[in-house]
């Protein structure tokens, strides 16, 4: 779980910097992990230094999804074998089957396994999500991660529930971000996933 949760972070952070440099803090939220056990019966294991080639061109391709967006979680798990576990949440069907096609043609990838969960299609979802965004990113301390290619708070938003992941530069944009999508009617609960930078 904690693997998981480091390569969510990863990711938001990715997307957060805009870099291409791997950071310790949490994104866009899609996620680098890798997992020291091997999940098929391949022998052979990759060197360190290939495991961590595939773990940045995993996070470099899933960032760069055409169609990934503050709607979307994309969080990922590369194991010594060349297996990659793909988690998060969608909106998109399409977005689904786009990161597991991308993340494939990685040279070192032995198999995808893809457990990205899509959201099923909610019209009071749909306005949720934009209201949350509105919110949140409406918000005079918060408005400034709008700018962002990929804003790095993402809004995930399923049967009314609301889950926040990314990074965020402070504690309190944090907990602003979490009032805000709490102020939103029709929504159940928020879960507050956010991580802060450098913490």
């Amino acid at each position: 779980m904690r693997t998981m949760m480091l390569a969510v972070l990863l990711l938001s952070v990715a997307v957060y910097g805009q870099s291409s440099k791997p950071q310790r803090s949490n994104s866009r939220t899609a996620t680098n992990q890798s997992s020291s056990g091997s999940s098929s019966g391949n022998s052979q294991a990759l060197s360190p230094r290939g495991l961590e080639r595939i773990t940045k061109e995993v996070r470099h391709e899933l960032v760069m999804l055409p169609f990934y967006g503050v709607f979307d979680n994309l969080a990922y798990k590369v194991d010594p074998d060349g297996t990659v576990e793909l988690f998060g949440q969608v909106a998109r069907p399409t977005l689904k089957t786009d990161a597991e096609r991308a993340v494939k043609n990685i040279e070192g990838v032995t198999r995808v396994v893809n457990n990205i969960e899509v959201l099923p299609p909610s019209p009071n979802d749909d306005r949720i999500r934009r209201e949350v965004y509105r919110a949140i990113y409406g918000n005079e301390v918060l408005s400034q991660y709008q700018l962002r290619a990929v804003p790095p708070i993402h809004i995930i938003v399923k049967n009314g529930n609301v889950t926040l992941e990314g990074v965020v530069a402070r504690q309190m944009d944090k907990q602003i971000a979490e009032m805000q999508a709490k102020s939103v009617p029709g929504v159940f609960s928020v879960t507050d996933n956010l991580r802060v930078e450098n913490e």
